[in-house]
């Protein structure tokens, strides 16, 4: 408790002197991200662009963590529906500032493989906005309520730091030395899961990058040479990491698995990535994913050689998708 309310003195007081400071010098970096952006050739303007989400990510940010603060004053800081009409709102409205401000938009043909539940949800990791679309797809398009693992880290963000910790989520230690206390908190996350939840994890465990992929394969390699042989065929995915999802697996015996990826969002995993990015016109994001009921996902020691194969299929269709 007491290291909670150490990080959020300091994380919402941050948070909002971004938003002032942001808002405040909106004449002074219109002028000087301009004019850096039109000296490098880009005329999209991908630095005024991306400065211009900061401040609707930074208000909207602060709107979150009012609100919240209001549940809990009005006594329902526990009230799972109203933390998850909560986190509906935030999802969309950050969706429709990065489409206004970036002209990146989201299409979800494959929302409808995640209801009904209960499902757990396998995705790719490519960018920093993953979380993002998978919390629109899931609250906005498919209607459903998620059940996240999150690597710890993101409770610097204030609004997934109140919200997130008062709905069925798990932040994950990642550095943690034993991992039987994490695994066990997984199977407890899935546990329960009804018609309308999904949980969701990330196996990558990270976002998706050539020499991330090339030590991953190393590493596996060194336990399991066959295991190595057969995932270094992956081109644009890392290795999946199986033992987080056979814990939600666990948790939940009659959960449907559905495997999800995107394109789209490919090299926005630093900086420069998305400058880059934003200094050409974007393609749509696309978000799809396949349902697989659970009779036809093996158990025990079958899973990892099962999840595999989902990892190469999807790496294929993402492949295909960037070619096309």
């Amino acid at each position: 408790m007491q290291g909670t309310f150490r990080r959020r003195i300091v994380s919402i007081p941050v948070l909002f002197l971004a938003a002032a400071i942001l808002t405040a010098t909106i004449p002074v970096w219109l002028v000087v991200a301009t004019c850096a952006d039109l000296l490098r050739g880009w005329r999209r303007l991908p630095t005024v662009r991306l400065l211009a989400f900061g401040v609707c990510w930074s208000w909207l940010e602060l709107c979150g963590v009012a609100v919240a603060a209001s549940l809990w004053c009005s006594g329902q800081a526990r009230n799972h529906r109203a933390q998850y009409t909560l986190q509906r709102w935030w999802a969309a409205r950050l969706m429709s500032a990065l489409r206004v401000t970036t002209g990146i938009a989201v299409e979800a043909a494959d929302a409808t493989a995640l209801s009904p539940g209960p499902t757990i949800m396998l995705c790719r990791h490519a960018s920093l906005a993953d979380s993002l679309v998978s919390a629109w797809v899931v609250t906005s398009q498919a209607q459903m309520n998620p059940r996240y693992v999150l690597k710890r880290e993101l409770l610097v963000d204030p609004c997934l730091d109140i919200v997130g910790n008062r709905l069925p989520n798990h932040f994950l230690d990642r550095g943690a030395d034993d991992s039987s206390a994490e695994l066990a908190a997984l199977r407890e996350l899935a546990a329960g899961l009804q018609a309308d939840e999904v949980a969701i994890i990330f196996p990558e465990g990270t976002r998706a990058a050539g020499h991330k992929r090339e030590r991953a394969i190393t590493k596996i390699g060194e336990r399991d040479p066959a295991r190595a042989a057969k995932l270094g065929e992956l081109q644009h995915l890392l290795p999946p990491r199986p033992s987080g999802a056979a814990a939600l697996l666990a948790g939940c015996p009659t959960a449907d698995v559905v495997i999800a990826w995107h394109v789209g969002f490919d090299g926005l995993d630093t900086f420069g990535g998305i400058l880059r990015h934003l200094s050409r016109r974007p393609r749509p994001v696309r978000f799809h994913a396949i349902r697989i009921a659970r009779e036809q996902v093996p158990a025990g020691d079958g899973f990892t050689a099962w999840l595999d194969d989902q990892w190469l299929l999807a790496d294929a269709a993402v492949h295909q998708l960037l070619a096309s």
